[in-house]
């Protein structure tokens, strides 16, 4: 019985087994088939070169006088430094939101004048242009280059004559690039073709830079380290009030003078990126032309995006740049973009900073 038993369970299975190998024996040979008559793989197209509209970007240098980024090789112009006058039949003077940096300094009678440095951005014209001071040297020589001025007392030309830089003067030009303006009075008129005498001038060495920069306002020693100041108020003189207030919507420091918005010649306020007020000693050795000392240190207050950082200024010589550090003699950086210096007297003069 177990064997019939084993018998009859053995007879379904191998009847299971030939039926499905008949039943799929056609499904293979139709996939045989199909698999025969399938095309073959058509050629590849020929490939057409690509050619990539990638380009590197350029290497890039600090532009020496302000700071911001640009091409190398692109500033190998020499830098201009011009005598500006400040007198009120000289306002609005000429492009003189298009400097690197100025230097107010008190002259004759309470009154200022500048000291206008450009070589980022050379305008066609300046002015209108004053006689050279004694203090201008010091101030010029660190920046090489070109120095323009309408004349002076002949010691302070011997002066300025001395350094390195290549002197252009008004009383004695013969070149043509000095004229006087019909539209203002003399001696408030003179006016320099500052693009033309740098072409003129073309093999003068740049500058070197002459302080150190951060690539951002949020960089800067100043707003870092220092203090929220929304005003920067300053005296000369009774005559002489020159006050910068914080533009937070622009980023940048208005100037005003005695009370009134500077404006430049197109309207605008004229404005900075960096606010310098140096304390210095005022010589007397010139009678009644006051002397800036430059070869000196002070107390010094450093103002970039609407914060002041205490800070010690010093030149070690006349061809040395002003160095500025912080209260722990690190040094300080100023941001990328223009700068303007307020030579402040450290005896008749103030310096109020707002919160």
């Amino acid at each position: 019985m177990a064997v019939q038993a084993q018998r009859r369970s053995a007879t379904p299975s191998i009847r299971f087994t030939r039926i499905l190998g008949v039943a799929l024996l056609p499904s293979l040979l139709l996939l045989s088939a199909c698999a025969g008559d399938a095309p073959k793989p058509a050629a590849s197209p020929t490939s057409t070169p690509w050619d990539s509209t990638y380009e590197s970007p350029s290497d890039t240098a600090v532009a020496p006088l302000r700071g911001t980024s640009v091409p190398v090789g692109s500033l190998q112009s020499p830098a201009l430094s011009v005598k500006v006058d400040n007198h009120e039949a000289a306002r609005p003077q000429l492009a003189l939101e298009r400097a690197d940096i100025v230097f107010e300094e008190l002259v004759e009678g309470g009154l200022t004048r500048y000291v206008a440095v450009w070589q980022s951005d050379v305008p066609e014209l300046v002015g209108p242009v004053r006689s050279i001071r004694p203090m201008d040297p010091d101030i010029i020589a660190p920046f090489g280059g070109i120095v323009a001025y309408s004349g002076g007392q002949q010691r302070f030309m011997d002066m300025m004559q001395a350094t390195d830089v290549v002197n252009a003067v008004f009383d004695t030009d013969t070149t043509g690039l000095f004229t006087r303006s019909s539209d203002r009075e003399a001696p408030h008129n003179v006016i320099l073709e500052a693009s033309a005498l740098v072409a003129r001038n073309a093999t003068v060495p740049p500058s070197s830079q002459q302080f150190a920069y951060s690539a951002t306002v949020q960089g800067s020693s100043a707003a870092v380290d220092g203090t929220p100041i929304s005003a920067i108020n300053s005296s000369f003189s009774t005559a002489r009030w020159p006050g910068w207030t914080w533009d937070g919507a622009g980023a940048a420091y208005l100037r005003s003078q005695e009370g009134a918005p500077d404006l430049d010649a197109t309207g605008a306020q004229l404005r900075a990126t960096n606010v310098l007020v140096l304390r210095v000693a005022i010589d007397g050795t010139y009678g009644e032309v006051p002397t800036t000392t430059m070869v000196d240190s002070g107390e010094a207050w450093v103002s970039t995006g609407g914060k002041s950082v205490h800070a010690v200024w010093s030149k070690a010589d006349q061809a040395a740049p002003i160095r500025l550090v912080d209260d722990y003699g690190v040094t300080i950086r100023l941001a990328a973009g223009n700068t303007w210096i307020e030579l402040v007297p450290s005896e008749r003069g103030t310096v109020v900073l707002v919160p």
